[in-house]
This record gives C-alpha cells, sequence and structure tokens, in this order.
C-alpha cells in the first residue's frame, strides 16, 4: 500500500472511531487529527472538510458492513422463520459487546435530520436499502412470495428493536422482535401461501 493510501486509511479509521463513540458533531478535525497522529495540514491534504470526510467514512463502512451481511446471511437458511431467528439472534449478540452503540449509520443520519441533502444520509439511505434488499433475497431463497414487502416490515422491527436495545440497555427487544418478524412470516404464509419449509 503506498503511503498516501496508509496514511488515507489511518484518516478514515481514526475519524469512524471518534465518530461511531461521539458522533458527528462532537469531533472535530482537530481531533481526528489527533487520534490519527497527524498534522491537521495532513489531514486537510487528504480531506477538504469534515462533511467530505464523514461521506468518505460512511462509505467505507458501508461496503465492510454489506460485505459482512451478506457472509452472515449465506450462514442463514432453512424456512423464512429460521432465516428471522437467526437474524434477531445475532443482533442480540452484536448488542451485548462492550460500549455498543446501535447503527453507526442510524445515529449519523439522526444527527444530520436538518440537512436532507447531506452526502452522508444519502449513503447511509443506499446502505439500509441494500440490506433489506439482501434480506428479501434471503427471504425469497426459502420460499416467502412478496418477500420484499416482508423484509421492509422485519427490517423495520430490526430497526425499531436496535432503537429500544440502545435506549432501555434490554437485549429482550431482540427477542420480541424476532417473535412478531415470525408473526408476520405466519400471516404472509397464510395470506400467499408459501410453503413451510
Amino acid at each position: 500500500m503506498a503511503r498516501s493510501e496508509h496514511t488515507r486509511e489511518r484518516i478514515l479509521e481514526a475519524a469512524y472511531k471518534l465518530f461511531r463513540r461521539r458522533g458527528y458533531g462532537r469531533v472535530t478535525m482537530d481531533d481526528i487529527a489527533a487520534e490519527a497522529r497527524l498534522t491537521k495540514r495532513t489531514l486537510y491534504h487528504h480531506f477538504h472538510s469534515k462533511d467530505q470526510l464523514l461521506a468518505q467514512v460512511l462509505d467505507a463502512q458501508h461496503r465492510l458492513a454489506l460485505q459482512a451481511f451478506r457472509t452472515f446471511g449465506d450462514q442463514l437458511s432453512g424456512s423464512a422463520e429460521a432465516v428471522v431467528e437467526g437474524m434477531f439472534r445475532a443482533l442480540a449478540v452484536w448488542a451485548d459487546t462492550p460500549r455498543w452503540a446501535g447503527s453507526g449509520f442510524t445515529r449519523l443520519v439522526i444527527e444530520l435530520a436538518d440537512l436532507p441533502g447531506h452526502p452522508a444520509r444519502l449513503i447511509a439511505r443506499r446502505h439500509k436499502a441494500q440490506l433489506e434488499r439482501h434480506l428479501g433475497e434471503l427471504l425469497e431463497r426459502s420460499g416467502v412470495q412478496q418477500a420484499r414487502e416482508l423484509a421492509r416490515a422485519i427490517w423495520l422491527l430490526s430497526e425499531g428493536a436496535i432503537s429500544l436495545i440502545l435506549v432501555h440497555g434490554d437485549r429482550g427487544y431482540s427477542a420480541a422482535a424476532s417473535e412478531a418478524a415470525n408473526a408476520l412470516v405466519r400471516h404472509y404464509r397464510d395470506k400467499h401461501q408459501f410453503p413451510h419449509r
């Protein structure tokens, strides 16, 4: 890796760590330069603004998170219920990690709610849409008809569970969301007559 590319990666890692821990608004370019152990001049050589840096951080994290979700999805098979249970079980495990802070994409979009055209919001929207679409593909593979519609409802439960686990510190919301999602699966099965596997 070229030195310039290595420096850029250091900056992205430092910025991601700080944005995730403290939020976008409370992190300055001085903070990022200090975390990356670089001069502010070097930081601005690679990124002209904090907005540009945030967009690049989210773009890099989007690629990593999408690949991780696809890899995780490869482990989910069988019935739609099995897919749902595996997904929410993984959420409970993720939420049990030290200093868990929920979805960085969701937190940052909420923080940028008054800036609808911000590039970070566009990246987060694309990220969430691709994860939801991938869930739809998993459900379709398990035999679900109207899989995209069901994936949207289950994704809504997932995002709600993440938010409430963050608010209450109670991973039980993952199990409650799993139960509600499987009730939706049963409803869709009755409505569309797809097979139970």
